[in-house]
């Protein structure tokens, strides 16, 4: 009889000790998880840090400056290094004089695969043989989708998917040239 209770007194410990574990567990997991939640840099003093050491595949990113011109007004960047399955992204955002602008959108004119006006990256590739962009991360407004006054120019975009899941996986780089603002957006995006 007295087997019997320490039996049960020893399940009752034993349950009440594996619940305590996986409700700490599950705390301890979501916190881990959401203290590495995907954190967007902004401060544009690690623009050459990002651009040349933690921005993976220089290919992708070797359109944007490799040094931010002195004469630039405005410099906006972000840059999520991505965590999980979310999207790693760059861009950096800066007005230019507009002959310098000028210059740029007839240099990436030429080098452009796909041009898009406005929009974003779901606009872009639901086009008829359209590809993913990007989104407007580095906008005033907070708004993903970059105004009709930018003109969105490809310079690159790998599809990475797997057959009948195009576009699951890839990556796109590319410049948006607002002429009328003389701001120039350069982007890569991986996902």
């Amino acid at each position: 009889m007295k087997r019997s209770h320490f039996v049960k007194f020893t399940m009752i410990v034993l349950f009440s000790l594996s619940s305590v574990g996986v409700v700490g567990g599950s705390f301890f997991l979501r916190k881990a998880f959401s203290s590495s939640q995907n954190q967007v840099i902004t401060d544009t003093s690690r623009y050459r840090e990002i651009r040349h050491q933690l921005w993976l595949s220089q290919e992708e990113v070797k359109h944007f400056p490799r040094e931010i011109p002195q004469d630039t007004e405005n410099l906006r960047i972000a840059y999520s290094p991505g965590v999980s399955q979310a999207s790693v992204f760059f861009q950096a955002r800066l007005k230019q004089s507009p002959a310098q602008i000028q210059k740029l959108l007839t240099q990436y004119r030429k080098l452009a695969k796909r041009q898009y006006r406005g929009g974003d990256s779901n606009d872009h590739a639901n086009f008829p043989n359209g590809v993913p962009t990007t989104l407007f991360y580095t906008s005033d407004s907070g708004s993903e989708s970059f105004p009709p006054s930018y003109e969105i120019l490809v310079l690159n975009a790998q599809d990475k998917g797997r057959a009948g899941f195009k576009w699951n996986h890839g990556n796109s780089y590319g410049v948006a040239i607002d002429s009328s603002a003389s701001e120039i957006v350069y982007w890569a995006e991986a996902w």
